[in-house]
């Protein structure tokens, strides 16, 4: 669709609902974390029944790296008010705790909008959520008291539709798992879904939250985890990534009917773009040249200069591949500019299939403040790309967010490891000093 097309009647954000490490559970106290650069990073849970002892020694065994008791996880992955959302208490049980989460947040993302999620008219709302298995409860074959529940409790397509079902919604209802890139494709497929009229409206957003860690001991094999346990990216010091999790999601609406209804307005979503690596290379490794070539396309859906842009909320997950890849691309789209650049990993890890829309709503928060975040550990960038050959720069403070004509522009990105990139561009109002919780 053309950026005239898009402009006429724009897809725009009316409610936000989020879970961050941290103990955050608004966005209002996910701007105070992040506009004081706050460390979210935390140790490992212990009421999750992992088996922590092997994991933190797995450095004894030859080829393996050392794992830090650290990663960002969610205070209240295991709390639930099954009785609340009409499930019993068994099959809540047997429900992945991502499916638990999302459903908690999606109710308040509506409240946030002023909806009130029990008199929803469900006929026409979507729901698309990005999530990766990670590995909750047993195995399906072992017989236990939760046997018969676990089939939907378990299912990845559980994310979204344990949302339609507990809220009546029978619009579609969709669950995407491009890896690391799974929230902001979600996006990208609501956006797209309610243009072309498969909805009216929809909930959209992403979810992680670890059933296993298996993703730190895959990590430690690769020798690719953080060493001093915290996550620094685009950093001279960045040593490897770290795990978190986090779940988000928003409200979106054609801009008509967010006016026509009184619900106040986010952000818009200019432009977003899907795309894969391709070939060449492993299907791990980035392609600077595939990201590059779809953040341009972006720029130029949205139909502005690329210069407009202040704020870049980057993938940089502290990796001493992907970082100067992202970095070069960044470099050539938005260099010519003066934006700045960062990356909410550095707060609370990688939380995977959830990173893209905790880093886009960390823009929409930075927006209504006017702001631009501080990225932990930014001081000491890294030296695999020219500085100097661009005006992008990391965000090392808290600082104004330049507007024009009353708008912040923005960009965020997001990559995953099986090599789908998602990339999206928003025009937030200012509002400084307005609160969003």
């Amino acid at each position: 669709m053309s950026a005239g097309d898009m402009s006429a009647d724009p897809i725009v954000i009316t409610g936000i609902g989020i879970e961050a490490p941290g103990g955050i559970d608004t966005p209002g106290q996910y701007w105070e974390a992040l506009s004081q650069g706050r460390d979210l990073i935390g140790p490992f849970p212990r009421d999750r029944g992992w088996p922590l002892q092997q994991l933190l020694n797995l450095s004894v065994t030859e080829g393996w790296s050392r794992v830090r008791d650290a990663g960002g996880f969610l205070d209240a992955a295991a709390e639930f008010d099954p009785r609340f959302f009409g499930i019993t208490p068994r099959e809540a049980v047997a429900i992945d705790a991502q499916q638990r989460v999302s459903l908690r947040v999606a109710w308040r993302a509506l409240e946030n909008a002023g909806i009130n999620p029990a008199t929803i008219d469900g006929t026409g709302v979507g729901v698309y959520m990005g999530a990766s298995y990670t590995e909750y409860g047993p195995r399906l074959v072992d017989i236990t008291e939760y046997s018969g529940y676990r089939a939907g409790g378990e299912a990845l397509g559980g994310t979204a539709g344990r949302i339609s079902n507990c809220l009546d919604l029978s619009g579609p209802s969709i669950v995407v798992d491009t890896a690391c890139a799974s929230s902001l494709t979600s996006i990208h497929l609501a956006a797209s879904a309610i243009r072309t009229g498969d909805c009216d409206w929809a909930l959209a957003g992403g979810a992680c939250v670890m059933g296993s860690p298996g993703a730190f001991y895959e990590f430690a094999k690769l020798n690719a985890l953080a060493t001093d346990g915290q996550c620094r990216p685009y950093s001279a010091d960045a040593s490897g990534t770290l795990w978190g999790e986090g779940v988000g999601v928003l409200v979106l609406e054609r801009q008509s009917r967010a006016r026509e209804l009184g619900h106040r307005v986010f952000g818009r979503i200019l432009a977003t773009r899907v795309a894969h690596n391709g070939g060449g290379a492993p299907i791990t490794v980035p392609s600077s040249e595939s990201q590059e070539r779809m953040m341009r396309r972006v720029v130029a859906d949205a139909g502005i200069a690329a210069e407009l842009v202040g704020m870049i909320e980057g993938h940089g997950t502290g990796t001493a591949v992907g970082d100067p890849l992202e970095l070069r691309a960044l470099q050539a789209v938005y260099g010519a500019g003066a934006a700045r650049l960062g990356s909410v990993k550095s707060n609370l890890g990688h939380a995977q299939a959830a990173s893209g829309i905790l880093g886009l709503i960390k823009l929409l928060v930075s927006g209504l403040h006017g702001s631009i975040t501080p990225t932990r550990h930014a001081d000491n960038p890294t030296t695999a790309v020219d500085w100097d050959a661009s005006g992008l720069r990391l965000a090392t403070e808290l600082e104004d967010w330049p507007a024009y004509g009353g708008v912040h522009y923005g960009a965020v990105s997001s990559f995953g490891v099986a090599g789908t990139n998602a990339h999206a561009l928003l025009a937030i109002p200012s509002q400084e000093g307005e609160s969003v919780d």
